[in-house]
């Protein structure tokens, strides 16, 4: 019998209220009557290392508070990715579970942010969402990022934004997939996307923070994934890891280009479902995918599993600023 994944995201729901450039599930929402609920979520093993919750938006599910009732006890952490706009149901989360972790989509400052996420004044109400959290005292908080080619000069500012205030900095790149509703994001200008990344690894090796460190390797990878590398850690999602979505569908992943279930825990038990033959079908194609993909999603996973390849080369990259040297920031097989 497989082990149960240590971490797993849920998809609460496809409704959202942003319009980004970057992901069109906006225009394919989902019913509220039709979305998993707290009681079917109980299902889930317990034991789990992280739990994500993203959507669509998360908050736009009135039933949030029941569903990480239900969540909390089985997992060491939750984080929460959102868009910031629901400040009041943020709040009233975070004063009954104040160690949960809050990420808001947040794609530069404040102009090109709205322009990008479709939400007026989204920067702004971004900002007063987390200034209250840290009022309020909640420490897992910060900014996630999709760098592209019409945000990426606001990389480096945001970064150094989040780390004055003390929040956390994630980020991504533009990925295709049927969660997206895409199959046309691409960087047009690489060398413009990829030389703002290597100012912020820069800066990421030159802290003090370990965690950071790491981040800076993870930031590589996305240079990597930019330029048409190979993965630099396998990818093992449906074994690792999975993604559960609104209609109670168990997927490995999010990252294919069309959706393949595992199960769905509606139906079915979760560990009916992970042992089952159609759980080994699409490992197989998960073994066998193409895709590249470096998504925090698979990666943080890989980067736990295997941590020697990124752990040598943190050590290199700070033996290089230590002795005045630009970080080693190559990419192999580079196109």
């Amino acid at each position: 019998m497989l082990k149960y994944p240590k971490e797993i995201c849920i998809i609460l729901t496809y409704r959202c209220n942003a319009k980004c450039n970057m992901c069109d599930v906006w225009h394919y929402p989902t019913k509220a009557g039709e979305e998993i609920t707290p009681t079917q979520l109980e299902k889930l093993p317990s034991d789990l290392r992280f739990i994500n919750i993203t959507g669509g938006e998360p908050f736009i599910r009135q039933d949030i508070t029941d569903i990480i009732d239900v969540i909390r006890p089985k997992t060491k952490r939750i984080v929460i990715s959102n868009n910031g706009f629901f400040t009041g149901r943020i709040v009233k989360l975070c004063e009954k579970y104040p160690d949960l972790g809050i990420r808001i989509s947040t794609e530069g400052l404040q102009k090109t942010n709205d322009s990008i996420r479709g939400i007026p004044h989204g920067f702004d109400r971004t900002l007063r969402t987390l200034l209250t959290l840290r009022r309020m005292g909640i420490k897992d908080i910060g900014f996630g990022m999709t760098v592209q080619d019409e945000n990426c000069k606001d990389l480096l500012p945001l970064y150094e934004l989040s780390d004055a205030l003390g929040y956390e900095f994630a980020t991504a790149t533009l990925h295709n997939s049927h969660y997206f509703h895409k199959l046309d994001n691409r960087i047009d200008n690489k060398e413009m996307v990829c030389g703002e990344f290597e100012k912020l690894i820069t800066e990421l090796l030159k802290s003090k923070s370990v965690k950071k460190w790491f981040r800076a390797y993870f930031n590589y990878g996305l240079m990597n994934y930019i330029y048409g590398g190979q993965r630099f850690l396998p990818c093992e999602m449906g074994t690792e890891s999975c993604f559960i979505d609104p209609s109670g569908d168990v997927l490995a992943c999010n990252g294919m280009d069309e959706k393949m279930a595992m199960g769905n825990i509606r139906a079915q038990s979760f560990e009916s479902i992970w042992n089952s033959e159609q759980a080994n079908k699409v490992r197989e194609i998960v073994r066998s995918c193409q895709k590249q993909c470096w998504m925090v999603g698979s990666a943080a996973p890989a980067i736990k599993k295997h941590p020697l390849k990124p752990l040598t080369w943190v050590i290199s990259n700070k033996l290089r600023l230590v002795f005045g040297k630009n970080p080693d920031l190559c990419i192999p097989n580079r196109k």
